[in-house]
């Protein structure tokens, strides 16, 4: 007989944000799902009307697509003529509530359920209930002393509004999923959902619950926390591939102590077996360098892509800049920024014409001593030919050793001059993009100032 097709689904209530934990759950899935060939399903639980908006189901779909994690079935989506014509929308709940009327009326007329002050209650079975988890072992989940009183359990209000456990069962049934790979948080609930499987007469999917994401103290995730949305990555100029690669290694091992793993092999690779059993401590620094190392590696036209769009979003227009000039200036950064977030206070000067200084910086170094050598500087600059970086470097250096100070003492006001700070692109590639009626220009309002 052939082995059942692997159909696993990601299943987030549209309350507002997509926590990075429910990001990892969805990539697990959808990895376990690539890895084995089989199929993964995107299932909006928005029965909940007052708690639910269409903005924050915008934020689920936004950021899956941003990931990378499409979804491979579902009814195809009304928006013919948008930007992703022609893929297949999730399933909502909201949609389905004939499905979860015909089982509570089953439930009832066998008896395995009753209706209690308006609402309907399930008959919860007294005996333990084993749950054989491919991550967290087996688990007996016996009653505790509060349920053994009352273990019964709503299933539908008294609104006719049905509840999580049965919506959550009824629909993993109806679309055949064969697992359920979802955050230990839920293995509480998961006895109860055993019992309403077998009420309905089927075998319950496998189980795997994947360990909590953790803060770098231990305490657990909340949404207020640092990294905890992923709109927040979105907006910083995180690359998904990044994020991707660093979630894959919260909670999976791939046993060989490497870091950097493209996603073709993450996918040949990842079982259910390998995820850990312990709690995944969030280390935001790990992240930052996987990110400088997939920002390093990007090919230029999408650096420049994502470093123009950076730089729009801080109200910084690089359409009014010759092209040529656009890329020469972004090519000082690449490889300096770690995301995206950081360019416009990083290679900003490049496009605006009103620098300004750092005044700690302007403090230290536009001082009266400096003057009369910055000047010097400025006039050897307006002499040098040609006016390119090297070229440049010379000019410093012996414009420094006439003066007798170091070069340090002349590339720190100069820089400030260029740039308003005192980090920033290598000094003498930026002035040589500048070019020398702008370095001129900078320097001379310098020494305005001074």
């Amino acid at each position: 007989m052939a082995a059942m097709k692997v159909r696993v689904r990601f299943a987030p209530s549209p309350t507002g944000f997509l926590h990075i934990g429910g990001a990892r759950t969805a990539l697990f899935n959808w990895l376990y799902a690539r890895h084995t060939g089989g199929t993964f399903i995107l299932r909006i639980e928005d029965t909940d009307a007052a708690r639910n908006t269409q903005q924050a189901v915008e934020v689920i779909l936004q950021g899956l697509r941003w990931l990378g994690l499409y979804w491979d079935e579902g009814p195809l989506t009304s928006d013919a003529t948008g930007p992703y014509k022609g893929e297949r929308g999730p399933y909502f709940q909201s949609q389905r509530r004939e499905f979860y009327q015909r089982r509570v009326e089953a439930l009832l007329a066998r008896g395995l359920a009753y209706e209690h002050e308006g609402a309907v209650k399930f008959r919860m079975p007294r005996e333990p209930i084993t749950i054989h988890d491919l991550v967290v072992g087996e688990v007996v989940r016996k009653l505790t002393d509060r349920e053994e009183l009352d273990p019964d359990f709503v299933i539908q209000r008294s609104d006719g509004q049905p509840v999580f456990h049965l919506t959550n069962v009824v629909d993993d049934l109806e679309m055949g999923i064969t697992h359920v790979i979802r955050g230990e948080d839920h293995l509480s609930n998961t006895a109860k959902h055993i019992a309403l499987f077998r009420a309905f007469g089927v075998e319950p999917p496998k189980y795997a619950h994947i360990p909590l994401i953790l803060n770098p103290d231990g305490t657990k995730m909340s949404k207020r926390d640092r990294g905890a949305s992923l709109t927040t990555y979105m907006e910083e100029g995180f690359l998904p591939e990044a994020l991707v690669n660093y979630l894959c290694l919260l909670g999976w091992s791939p046993k060989d102590n490497r870091e950097k793993i493209p996603l073709a092999e993450v996918i040949e690779r990842f079982d259910l077996s390998q995820i850990l059993r312990h709690n995944a401590r969030f280390d935001f620094e790990k992240l930052l360098w996987l990110q400088g190392e997939y920002c390093r590696e990007l090919p230029d036209d999408r650096f420049y892509e994502l470093s123009v769009h950076a730089l729009a979003k801080a109200g910084i227009d690089t359409n009014r800049f010759d092209l040529r000039y656009v890329k020469a200036a972004l090519d000082t950064c690449k490889g300096k920024i770690k995301v995206f977030s950081e360019l416009p206070a990083y290679g900003g000067f490049y496009f605006r014409d009103d620098i300004t200084y750092d005044p700690e910086a302007a403090k230290q170094h536009f001082t009266p001593e400096n003057k009369p050598r910055l000047q010097k500087l400025r006039d050897a600059f307006a002499r040098a030919e040609p006016f390119d970086a090297p070229t440049l470097e010379a000019t410093l250096k012996a414009t420094a050793a006439e003066l007798g100070v170091k070069p340090a003492v002349l590339v720190h006001p100069v820089r400030l001059a260029c740039t308003g700070r005192t980090a920033g692109p290598s000094l003498y590639h930026l002035m040589e993009v500048l070019g020398r009626e702008k370095t001129l220009q900078r320097l001379d309002r310098a020494l305005a100032t001074f």
